[in-house]
Formats: C-alpha cells, structure tokens, sequence
C-alpha cells in the first residue's frame, strides 16, 4: 500500500511538472507583445544584416521553445534575438510559444 502512495505521489508531480512546461496562453499573449514589433510586421526587413524577419504566429510550439532556448544559450546568433531571449525563464519561453502557435494564421500575431 506505501509503495502505492509513493507512485501516486510521483504521478501528481510529473503530471503538474508536464502542466507547468505546458505554457499559459493568456500569459504568453502578454509576453509576445515585444515580439510583433518586428515578427508582427508584414515583409518586414531587418536593416543590418539585411534579411527578412519571419512571422511566427502559427509556428509550431516544439520549435519556437528550441530556437528560444537556443537564442538565449547564444547557440543562434542574432544580436537582437538573443538580447531578447537572454531575458526569458524557461517559463516565459514556454508561454509564449504557447500563445504564437495558438494563432490561426500569421496575421495573428498581435
């Protein structure tokens, strides 16, 4: 009976564990805000280097919080990017990866 309790015990941690790294979209729709000054922005180009800047709204949530994490371990190098994500909590990267792969289209990336 003990050993029951003990996996339930872990069970609940991992299920609130899995919770957490889920993302809150009302959250990530506050914190994204930042993100559309540049992602938001029909054909925009980057002035130096020039390139264009992709819209994000509606990109896949696996890949948004690996090329976060890997702007803020500085493993992408892109000076604004990585200042930017240099700020984030694992949290936050999750949130708002939540909130632009909830948008319909790219267009909805408030």
């Amino acid at each position: 009976m003990r050993i029951r309790k003990i996996l339930f015990i872990l069970l609940l941690c991992l299920a609130s564990a899995s919770a957490f790294a889920d993302g809150d979209y009302k959250a990530g729709k506050i914190k994204a805000y930042t993100c559309t000054g540049c992602h938001g922005i029909a054909h925009y180009n980057n002035t130096y280097p020039s390139y264009h800047v992709p819209r994000i709204g509606g990109q896949n949530k696996e890949y948004l919080v690996i090329a976060l994490q890997a702007f803020k371990s500085g493993q992408r190098d892109h000076k604004t990017m990585n200042l930017q994500a240099e700020a984030l909590s694992g949290q936050d990267i999750e949130d708002i990866a939540v909130y632009l792969a909830g948008q319909t289209n790219n267009a909805d990336a408030e």
